[in-house]
Parts: C-alpha cells; structure tokens; sequence
C-alpha cells in the first residue's frame, strides 16, 4: 500500500504535467519536470515512510539537490522557447486523431516509469529504513558527491562556453569536456550508482542494482549520448576531439587540446 501511495502521487504529477504541456502545446514541460519528479517522489517516501536512520534524509537530500538543479537549469533553458525539435516532430507527423493518446503514453507514461524504476535505491531506503552509516554508505555517498560535481561543473562550464559569441559553431572540448565528452551525463549515472551502493545494505537490496543500470543505460545507449554523438559525427573537429577524448569515463585526455 505505501508504494501505491508515492507511485500514485507521482503518476499525478506526470499526468497533471501532461494537462498543462497541452493547454501551452509545449511538450517540452516534461523535460522540465522530469528531475523534480523524482524529489517528489523521495519526498512522498520519506514522509510516508517516517524512517529513523539518517542515511535515508541524506539520500532525500542528495535527490533534491540533484534534481532541483536539473529542473532549474533545464526550465531557463526551454521555458519562453518554442517546443523542442523531437516532439514537434511528434506533434506535425503523428495521427492528430491519435496524437493525445499516443504522446501520453509514449513520452509521459514512459518518462513515469522510468522514474519509478531509476528512484527504487531512495524510495525503498525510506519506506523500509537502513541502518545507520557504514563505510559502504560513506562510499556512496562519495560517488554521489563526485558525480553531482561532475554534472553541475560540466553544465556550467558549457553554459559559459555557450554564452561567448567567438564560440558559436565550436566544439567544447575544455575544462571537464577534455576528460570526458559527457561529463554530465557521466556524473548524472555516478550519482544514482552512489544512491544504490547507499541502499544496498543486504543481499536482497543488490535487486536495486536496477535504478543504477537503468538510468546509465539511457544515457549511454537511448537517449543521451548517442543523440549527440550522431549530431556531430562526421565533422572533422568533432573526429579529432572523439579520438583524444574519452567518451564517458573519465580518462586523462590523449594529446593537448586547443
């Protein structure tokens, strides 16, 4: 019953989202609220839960950071701008007999599901409780630190990058881009790897293992970084850059950058 509880509230949440990304025909709302989706749900799991350790607030904590941020920087990014290539593709090619329908199911209830598999290792946490601080919890919470760093840094640094006109067209291959050509997407993964090895404090938690896979195998294989990859593939600065840089893990670059 208590996990009807949260999944409710946040099938609510995307549901409702999905009523307003209509009314503006802007889909790109669900972008928006896909990293606050997962605070309301860490939230709706430890308040349900009322667990007495504190890992548990920490790894709350570590979600709404982490996803008040993304929410943050991606609002300032869509909001006020036309809706995104990908579901105005949507928008002028599907059946518009069947468009509502399908768009729901296809990204809303998708994004939804994935959310309830990515956001286990917190919301188990919360609504079973784990004991007090290990070396493994400190462990975790290390990767989720680091992690976070990497994905806010690397966001700023392209942001800055972005701004200066003389910049227009390039490649940023500086800063944290050199070590990695997704230095975001790497952290974003290594944050959710530090919720899990938070979580698994028993053999049966190693099942959580799932939001960890999940989440990395969208960004390393859907919808992160190969979309990207094949935007610049075939430039020849692009090519230069593939072959000195790594492409997720962090590695010390091969040769200097310009």
């Amino acid at each position: 019953m208590t996990y009807l509880v949260v999944y409710g509230f946040t099938f609510g949440l995307f549901a409702s989202v999905f009523l307003v990304a209509q009314f503006k025909q802007n889909n790109g709302y669900i972008d928006i609220i896909w990293g606050p989706g997962f605070v309301a749900a860490a939230w709706i799991s430890y308040l349900y839960g009322n667990p007495a350790g504190t890992v548990p607030l920490v790894m709350t904590i570590f979600v709404t950071v982490w996803g008040l941020r993304l929410g943050w920087h991606l609002a300032r990014r869509n909001i006020g701008k036309p809706e995104d290539y990908r579901y105005a593709q949507m928008r002028s090619s599907w059946d518009p007999k069947y468009y509502y329908i399908r768009i729901f199911f296809k990204v809303y209830m998708v994004q939804f599901a994935l959310n309830v598999l990515i956001g286990l290792s917190v919301i188990v946490s919360n609504l079973q409780d784990i004991p007090e601080w290990s070396f493994r919890a400190v462990i975790g919470a290390v990767f989720w630190v680091v992690g976070f760093l990497f994905e806010a840094i690397g966001d700023a640094q392209l942001k800055k990058f972005k701004a200066d006109p003389e910049n227009k067209g390039k490649i940023m291959t500086l800063g944290l881009w050199s070590w990695t050509r997704h230095p975001n997407y790497f952290g974003e993964s290594l944050q959710w790897w530090g919720l899990f090895v938070m979580a698994a404090d028993a053999p049966i938690r190693m099942l959580l293992v799932i939001s960890p896979l999940t989440i990395t195998g969208l960004l390393l294989f859907v919808s992160g970084v190969p979309l990207l990859e094949k935007k610049y593939a075939g430039r020849a600065d692009w090519e230069v850059y593939k072959e000195r840089t790594s492409k997720f893990v962090p590695l010390p670059p091969r040769g200097n950058h310009s």
